[in-house]
């Protein structure tokens, strides 16, 4: 599957994946769903682009971004007004400039490289603050550039726990969860900071942490908690929209590395 394609149904499948904690259940897929789809050409620019230069280059990082604050006008647009998958397009859009820049490379090998790409700063970038790097400033969290330069840590973490949770026998569905609670343990999700403090956030990762514990989304424990934190996020409005966003990365360098089967 072409790289751009396969962005686009990573996060597809990300917004389709049910269970998710907090996740409002009125949402409107189909602007979801339209919005991923309009990305389509953005991510395509965005591989042609890596591909034409050839290597992670102060240059290339600036033409990324560009593209990408394109594609994310183009996603807004396309979901009604709604700023709908801005993280994902900035985590995919990454790792799928580094995949076309490693294109044989296993997922060790595009981290590393989407690492190289992040840590060149966009000169071009809007200089007024955004939610991210307000949030980063208020309370020292690494938010999504920080996460990209450290090469993407829960990305890893996340592909582990997928494939650890598929090789114990679980269901897709459970194993998407499952790396799903492997971010969210840990991740200083900035859009629950901006929403609701620390306080919140830390009830997030110690449910996520205590779901893993109790043998992950596919346990009746697991299941138990999961439930628990669901009804609690969904009483205050709030999602993961963070982790969320992380997850379409994984699925994206998940489904380069080992096609699952639909």
């Amino acid at each position: 599957m072409p790289l751009a394609h396969a962005a686009v149904q990573a996060i597809v499948e990300e917004v389709a994946l049910e269970g998710v904690p907090g996740r409002d259940p009125d949402r409107d897929p189909g602007a979801a769903l339209w919005a991923a789809k309009s990305s389509l050409p953005g991510f395509e620019a965005m591989a042609a682009a890596a591909r034409r230069v050839g290597e992670p280059t102060q240059e290339l990082r600036e033409e990324l971004g560009a593209i990408g604050r394109s594609t994310e006008w183009t996603a807004t647009r396309a979901g009604c007004g709604v700023r709908i998958h801005r993280g994902a397009t900035w985590a995919v859009g990454l790792l799928i400039a580094a995949a076309a820049l490693e294109p044989h490379g296993d997922a060790h090998a595009i981290l590393a490289t989407a690492k190289r790409l992040a840590g060149f700063r966009d000169r071009r970038a809007p200089l007024r603050p955004s939610r991210g790097s307000t949030v980063s400033t208020t309370y020292g969290a690494a938010g999504a550039r920080g996460e990209a330069r450290a090469g993407f840590p829960h990305v890893k973490r996340a592909l582990a726990a997928l494939r650890t949770s598929r090789d114990a026998g679980a269901g897709e569905p459970v194993a998407r969860l499952d790396a799903l609670l492997a971010i969210m343990s840990s991740l200083q999700d900035t859009t629950l900071l901006h929403a609701a403090g620390p306080p919140v956030l830390r009830l997030v990762q110690g449910s996520a942490r205590d779901a893993v514990d109790a043998g992950g989304a596919g346990s009746p424990a697991g299941r138990d908690v999961l439930a628990a934190l669901d009804a609690e996020l969904r009483e205050r409005g709030l999602t993961p929209s963070g982790s969320s966003s992380l997850l379409a990365g994984v699925f994206f360098v998940d489904a380069l590395l080992v096609p699952v089967p639909r």
